[in-house]
């Protein structure tokens, strides 16, 4: 047969690095339940018109047909595309329906979150897939929703993030209403131009954003480096405040934003010390969000650019009756493991579920050991059965080779069970109903790789 090809942007991990990605998703559920959020999954296929509705979108998604489905020539009509479906590009569009289709069984405020796969036909590189989990966390209200959900749901991300195999990571905020205010308070009155053009700051520097803002936004040159100044602002407390009034911001709004940022900063920074900072470059989404956006970075992973990002939406979705607004963050989850794997950051403390491998003296006495596992099974302690009674010295061999800690030797003829801990050679007398192996080896834990700073900790 010939080598099968790889097929770039579907990644498939091995059963060591599965159990990465697996802790992963198991800390962002555990944590999300924690707080009060519920689960959901959505259908992985939409209407090609609702996918469409983000039109800078459509040439990345993939349209479900059958294989003998008629050949199309002509571009889809939109009747058409109400009746092609296409695999979801991300969780908020099929979110939006799923909350118009539920609404009258739905409790509002929604706490949701949803961990599931979407397809996504863009280039593949480092970190980005074709096929990849997505990880998202959001609070949907019907027709209103409190200005304290922004802190609460930037808290719950910060806590799941905190709980992760990685290095120092800081959650940058902006607010909307901060950024428009002082925009305003300049005499600046296209505020998505401004935006536009800061948004390019990490891509182009200060001196091309200059000459855009000038360019684009009618700015004058004063005006220019109030944008440019007001946008290199970063503070891990509220100080942010008076310098934005020092460069002459003031009003209503701009005094909004300044309150809201702040209670943002508090209240992640009380439950997670030393994870938030208040950045007043973050620009991009801010044409979409209507409050609080946040972007979140890794040290010394800069390169992976932001690895959580959300905010504040007013419109998430409406009908006649209702709109939905919300707060959301979002991880990509896979891109994320990528990162965790290829940077040696996390490993597994063994590369299989498996504690205790229960070897087999021969064939005739197969049900014994089958009876030592489930007895271990039965109190939650991982085995399997050697798959062929060879000689001891074979099985133990195999143990080894997969990282299983312990081997068990079932008495026969009326003797005494015994297990061996194969890295230290202990061997002992043991009863399978009442053995319990160290804690650190019960379950797999995963541990800091090569990669992570000598000055952090898996948590």
């Amino acid at each position: 047969m010939a080598k099968i090809a790889a097929l770039s942007g579907f990644p498939e991990w091995l059963p060591a690095e599965r159990l990465v990605e697996q802790h992963v998703i198991d800390v962002f559920r555990e944590v999300a339940e924690l707080h009060g959020f519920s689960g959901i999954e959505t259908r992985a296929v939409e209407p090609l018109d609702q996918l469409l509705r983000k039109g800078e979108i459509d040439k990345e998604v993939y349209v479900l047909r059958r294989l003998h489905a008629e050949e199309e020539g002509a571009e889809p009509s939109r009747e058409d595309r109400s009746r092609t479906l296409g695999l979801h590009f991300d969780l908020t569009v099929p979110l939006a329906r799923y909350v118009l289709e539920h609404q009258n069984d739905l409790a509002f405020p929604l706490r949701r979150f949803q961990i599931q796969k979407v397809w996504r036909g863009e280039r593949p590189q480092d970190g980005r897939f074709r096929e990849f989990y997505q990880a998202d966390l959001d609070v949907i209200g019907q027709d209103s929703l409190p200005g304290h959900i922004e802190a609460e749901v930037a808290t719950v991300m910060a806590e799941i993030l905190d709980r992760l195999p990685l290095p120092t990571f800081t959650i940058h905020a902006n607010t909307r209403r901060l950024s428009e205010g002082f925009f305003r308070s300049i005499g600046l009155e296209d505020q998505s131009a401004v935006l536009r053009s800061l948004d390019k700051l990490p891509k182009i520097g200060p001196d091309a954003v200059r000459d855009l803002l000038l360019a684009d936004t009618g700015a004058t040159a004063e005006q220019a480096q109030a944008c440019l100044d007001f946008a290199a602002i970063r503070t891990r407390d509220g100080s942010f405040a008076q310098q934005v009034r020092d460069l002459g911001g003031s009003g209503e709004m701009l005094e909004q934003g300044i309150a809201e940022l702040t209670a943002v900063i508090e209240r992640v920074e009380a439950a997670v010390p030393g994870v938030m900072m208040a950045d007043l470059s973050i620009a991009r989404g801010l044409d979409y969000y209507t409050g609080t956006v946040f972007e979140t970075f890794v040290a010394g992973h800069e390169s992976l650019g932001s690895i959580c990002s959300g905010g504040r939406y007013d419109s998430l979705a409406a009908d006649n009756r209702h709109t939905y607004p919300g707060v959301g963050l979002s991880i990509g989850l896979s891109r994320l493991v990528s990162r965790l794997l290829s940077a040696d950051l996390a490993a597994p403390s063994r590369a299989v579920p498996t504690c205790v491998l229960v070897s087999v003296a021969d064939e005739e006495h197969r049900a014994l050991s089958d009876a030592v596992a489930r007895s271990l099974r039965g109190r939650g302690i991982s085995c399997e059965v050697a798959p062929a009674a060879a000689k001891f010295g074979k099985q133990i061999r195999y143990a080894d080779r997969r990282g299983i800690p312990f081997i068990w030797f079932p008495g026969t003829d009326g003797g005494a069970d015994e297990v061996k801990d194969i890295r230290s050679g202990e061997q002992s007398v043991a009863d399978a109903a009442a053995w319990e192996p160290p804690v650190e080896d019960r379950a797999v834990r995963i541990v800091a790789g090569p990669g992570m700073p000598s000055s952090e900790t898996v948590r």
